[in-house]
């Protein structure tokens, strides 16, 4: 059953007409997994985003990077319909996967999150469950309850993020205890044991020191091989190596899309070349 299928819960939408846009000349349009089209956003008379049209090419890492407050944080929350549950949130235009607007008023936003997962830039693992049902929590919510197939999937989710090694013999550790490291990727374990299909980021390894965020970025490159990945970070850095393709927004527009080598040797807009040369930020 695809997400179209699913009945929606009710939330009301903006809607405007259908625009064709040239989401970018590099990547072929055929290739995207998820793809937005003219997505707008903000908080009631206050427009964050102002049409943003991008695609994210499957089983590929795409980096949105640009200064505070141009509108990262809110593009990635529309991806997977997180925005609307903030009062006096509106969005507006269309977010497709596979081909299918996830806001379209048939789809079921609870499904929508279980296929589009995400990582929150503060760890977030449910402080009174252990590392175990940490990582089990969302099969469970789903109503999983063999123990044998709730075993098998918290061990290959937690070497999915290169934590199985760390944690499998303290499984009933609170999830709390772990490190700020370990605990990010404990998080990265729960949202892959429900088989996302796309994983989002917002700034994972922010709040981490040099050995755990290059923890997570190994984490980045072996899953991307199974997943599409959007990553939002400040971290140009950190764009520049773990990405595939990068985005540059500014005060709420896409100034510049492409392959990350390609963006940050030569950038085509000015205002890339200054943000990425440290003139402004």
């Amino acid at each position: 059953m695809t997400i179209m299928e699913m009945q929606k819960g009710g939330y009301g939408r903006q809607v405007e007409e259908k625009v064709e846009v040239d989401i970018s000349p590099e990547l072929d349009r055929g290739a995207a997994k998820l793809e937005t089209r003219n997505l707008k956003a903000g908080f009631g008379t206050s427009e964050v985003l102002k049409g943003i049209s991008l695609s994210f090419k499957e089983k590929s890492i795409t980096a949105i990077m640009g200064p505070s407050g141009c509108g990262k944080t809110t593009f990635i929350r529309c991806l997977n319909r997180i925005h609307e549950l903030t009062p006096g949130a509106t969005v507006s235009g269309e977010v497709l996967l596979d081909g299918e607007d996830i806001y379209a008023p048939n789809v079921d936003s609870v499904a929508v999150r279980r296929k589009i997962g995400m990582i929150f830039q503060k760890p977030n693992p449910f402080p009174m469950m252990s590392v175990y049902d940490n990582a089990a929590a969302g099969l469970k919510l789903n109503g999983v309850r063999d123990r044998k197939v709730l075993d098998e999937v918290v061990e290959r989710s937690l070497k999915m993020a290169f934590l199985w090694d760390e944690v499998k013999g303290e499984l009933k550790k609170s999830g709390a205890a772990l490190s700020g490291g370990q605990q990010q990727r404990l998080c990265i374990a729960r949202a892959l044991a429900v088989q996302p299909e796309v994983l989002l980021m917002d700034e994972p390894a922010s709040a981490l020191d040099p050995t755990a965020t290059a923890k997570i970025e190994e984490a980045m490159a072996e899953l991307k091989k199974d997943y599409t990945i959007v990553i939002v970070t400040h971290n140009l850095q950190q764009a520049a190596r773990v990405s595939d393709y990068t985005a540059f927004l500014y005060l709420g527009e896409l100034i510049e899309y492409g392959v990350t080598d390609r963006l940050f040797e030569n950038p085509r807009e000015q205002l890339t070349e200054r943000y990425i040369t440290g003139k402004f930020g």
